[in-house]
């Protein structure tokens, strides 16, 4: 989300993200300013970033867009998205005294193109986006964000700042595209050259008038195979997304049933979905991660949809600790599990399974094992 593929759900800031504003920022000269900028993009290189980029706060053009998307509801249930109002598209409504945003990129595709598809491929295999395989992404990209505020710190002095990794209400899209990270491809993900799109994003909001850099130009051109590929046609428009038919949407926004019109073409994608970046020629330029922390675990990038439906609530929160996935909790993890078995191969196995979990507790997960019992001719 996100961005990285799909991250859509603020949460909330953490200690020790941000700096009082109790006195001005440092006076500093054109040159030292200049100087402070190449030193953080530096410094962000250390800090195992792909690249750091200065925005300015002028998000008007995204405001207006953000605007005609809310009105058209295609935001669906994240309420949070208008929640906020204009908190969102100006910085310094959301944290008083901002002038400039330091935006981050922190590339997490762990495994190859080949082995992702062959994961779609077979119907017996849970797939969850690939962003969503390792530790929760959060954790780690506020730490060296931290690092890099400390940095900082340590050649001016004392500044207001504020560490943000989907932990308020922020367009951190449009604010990588102003810093130079990326543009917004059709898909309305960031696109890199020279990285694809696999990659993190979060903010460090602060009161120093940082030289910008360029905005990133688009370089979409005429392709449309991300709008093409869609199980679900949810870019109903280039550069325009309709996140109640999103899978990503779907599997973990959305808190109720699933449409049944959409239920099979959600295949075996149990989690989010990427297959709009697994087409996007620009993916050519991606590199694996070499985040230890970004590398599967619990054998996610392998398991079949049997053995994780038979998982209970408690291994379930056990073996998804640390894990983005916790977060959407079992009843929607049971949910999605059991429209993915319904689009399965019909097996004896597949159909006892289902029937094992007819009397769940949930009656949301009955409703799609009920469903997915019909798909298996059951």
């Amino acid at each position: 989300m996100t961005t990285a593929s799909s991250q859509f759900q603020p949460a909330g800031p953490a200690r020790g993200d941000a700096r009082p504003r109790e006195s001005s920022a440092p006076s500093l000269s054109a040159r030292e300013l200049d100087e402070l900028a190449r030193s953080i993009k530096h410094w962000g290189a250390e800090l195992g970033f792909q690249q750091v980029g200065v925005a300015d706060v002028d998000l008007s053009v995204a405001e207006a867009r953000l605007g005609q998307w809310l009105a058209a509801g295609m935001h669906g249930d994240m309420g949070y998205m208008a929640r906020h109002g204009t908190k969102r598209s100006r910085p310094a409504e959301l944290v008083p005294g901002t002038l400039r945003v330091i935006s981050a990129r922190m590339d997490y595709q762990p495994d190859a193109r080949v082995d992702i598809e062959d994961a779609l491929a077979d119907p017996a295999r849970a797939f969850v986006s690939r962003y969503a395989l390792g530790r929760d992404y959060h954790k780690l990209l506020r730490q060296r964000l931290r690092r890099l505020a400390g940095r900082i710190e340590e050649r001016v002095g004392a500044f207001g700042y504020r560490v943000l990794v989907d932990s308020a209400p922020v367009l951190e899209k449009p604010l990588a595209e102003q810093a130079g990270l990326g543009w917004i491809g059709k898909h309305t993900n960031l696109i890199n050259r020279r990285a694809g799109s696999w990659f993190f994003l979060g903010e460090l909001y602060c009161d120093l008038p940082l030289p910008v850099d360029p905005p990133a130009e688009d370089h979409c051109g005429r392709c449309k195979a991300c709008i093409d590929v869609c199980p679900t046609d949810a870019i109903v428009a280039p550069y325009q997304l309709d996140a109640r038919l999103c899978i990503s949407y779907l599997t973990i926004e959305h808190p109720g049933p699933i449409p049944v019109p959409l239920r099979p073409r959600l295949g075996n994608r149990i989690y989010g979905c990427d297959d709009c970046q697994l087409v996007c020629p620009w993916n050519r330029f991606a590199r694996l991660t070499a985040e230890a922390d970004f590398l599967p675990r619990e054998g996610l990038d392998k398991a079949t949809l049997l053995a994780l439906f038979r998982w209970d609530e408690a291994e379930f929160l056990e073996r998804a600790r640390g894990s983005a996935i916790r977060r959407i909790g079992f009843e929607r993890w049971s949910r999605n599990l059991a429209v993915a078995l319904g689009n399965a191969a019909p097996s004896d196995e597949v159909r006892s399974a289902l029937r094992a979990r007819l009397e769940d507790p949930s009656p949301l997960v009955r409703e799609h094992v009920l469903w997915a019992l019909r798909q298996q001719g059951a």
